[in-house]
């Protein structure tokens, strides 16, 4: 049979036909999916525009708090429970209901807006063990000027919520973690030092943090050190913290003696310490002393942990220190410090705080009795002086707690203020 003929007989049968329109239909679909999934890859592409924020991103939080004011509506929660101190001192219990992990819908400027919350149940955070998160915001255009509005407006919302609270941090890992709730600033007034010392470190720092440009233009390090030895109890660190919430920065607490802190996790820590934020390094004399004492006697404790005195210099003023950067330390025994540590460069400012002047003691007085006249605080203080020449602020302070309501017995019962 000719070729032609086949042909014609294959076109009349019925089975053929159905079967090869079967075929038909199949690569028709086919490429028809196909299509679907390449237009819908350009679409996201050309049409759409993405983005992830991880959990190990300082926006992260800031973010979760904005969606749960923008997400209202959304029926899937997850509950975020905290704690309000007020004036009052009575503190209260809030919760907050979070958009849990999953899509949710937010209406913002006049476009809807994807939020997808994804938790990873194999993956957690070595530094917090907390599951691995990430969420991701999707919006139909190409215009990434309305994630930047986002993150700025979950940035001021989470400041507004901070807004008169010194906020704590502490070193977990290879990261700083806020440590409690943000703290109530306290006045700087509430903190009595020597007559011109308070003014004098204030206007330092306030210098210091207006005139970046002086520094570079004369090729100076862009950071600040400070020192304030001097007997224990008598304001250092109640200095420092009501020192924070004056120029409104927060507080970065690290302890040297942790034994898990090594050379190069002290730099990293130095260089990721979030802006606007004094590091506190207090009792630095327990970490490392003196190094001509240790060789006179090697039985001074020198350190027990992994962190060397030669990586704390470099941490404190090497070549990889970072700059714009204030560093607060502290101690009971300055000679027990080797002079490398407090030179000039690592320490710029040195402060005594010893104990109670007799200006201080007035002063305290009339803080703590505001209503009495100026007669009894020169009495309270010359009687104090009488008792002892060694009274620290926290003595005078515990005295006044026991005699809140009745200056006179503050001042009768000065003997007390020693026991």
């Amino acid at each position: 049979m000719p070729f032609p003929d086949f042909v014609l007989t294959l076109k009349d049968n019925p089975y053929f036909g159905a079967g090869f329109g079967l075929v038909g239909v199949g690569t028709a679909l086919a490429l028809a999916r196909k299509g679907a999934q390449f237009g819908m890859v350009a679409f996201r592409r050309h049409c759409m525009i993405t983005l992830e924020v991880t959990s190990r991103d300082k926006s992260y939080h800031w973010l979760l708090n904005w969606i749960t004011h923008q997400a209202k509506r959304t029926q899937h929660l997850s509950v975020q429970t905290s704690y309000v101190q007020h004036e009052s001192g009575r503190i209260s219990t809030t919760f907050d209901f979070i958009p849990s992990p999953g899509n949710h819908f937010v209406w913002y400027n006049s476009k809807w807006l994807r939020v997808e919350r994804n938790r990873e149940k194999q993956m957690v955070d070595l530094n917090t063990g907390t599951p691995w998160e990430t969420v991701t915001l999707t919006s139909l255009g190409s215009n990434r000027q309305m994630f930047f509005h986002i993150l700025q407006e979950a940035k001021d919302l989470a400041l507004k919520q901070q807004e008169g609270k010194t906020v704590m941090y502490t070193a977990m890992g290879a990261e700083w973690r806020p440590f409690g709730f943000p703290r109530r600033k306290r006045p700087l007034k509430s903190v009595v030092l020597e007559k011109g010392i308070s003014e004098k470190i204030v206007q330092d720092i306030k210098e210091f943090i207006g005139n970046p440009k002086w520094y570079t233009d004369r090729g100076i390090p862009y950071r600040r050190g400070y020192l304030l030895y001097g007997p224990p109890g008598c304001g250092k660190s109640s200095f420092i913290t009501a020192l924070a919430g004056e120029i409104e920065y927060s507080i970065c607490l690290m302890s040297l003696s942790d034994r898990s802190l090594t050379d190069d996790r002290l730099n990293h820590l130095l260089s990721v310490a979030p802006q606007q934020s004094i590091v506190l390094l207090e009792d630095v004399d327990a970490t490392f002393i003196n190094r001509d004492l240790a060789k006179e006697n090697p039985a001074i404790y020198q350190g027990m942990g992994r962190l060397t005195f030669s990586g704390l210099l470099n941490a404190l003023d090497g070549v990889a220190s970072t700059e714009a950067r204030l560093v607060f330390m502290t101690t009971n025994h300055l000679d027990r410090l080797d002079p490398a540590l407090i030179r000039p460069g690592r320490v710029d400012l040195k402060q005594f705080v010893g104990y109670c002047s007799h200006w201080q003691l007035s002063q305290m007085f009339q803080r703590f009795y505001p209503d009495q006249p100026p007669t009894l605080a020169e009495e309270f203080a010359e009687r104090a002086l009488a008792v002892s020449d060694s009274i620290s602020a926290a003595q005078v302070q515990g005295h006044f707690m026991l005699c809140k309501l009745e200056p006179v017995r503050a001042i009768e019962d000065i003997q007390q203020i020693i026991v």
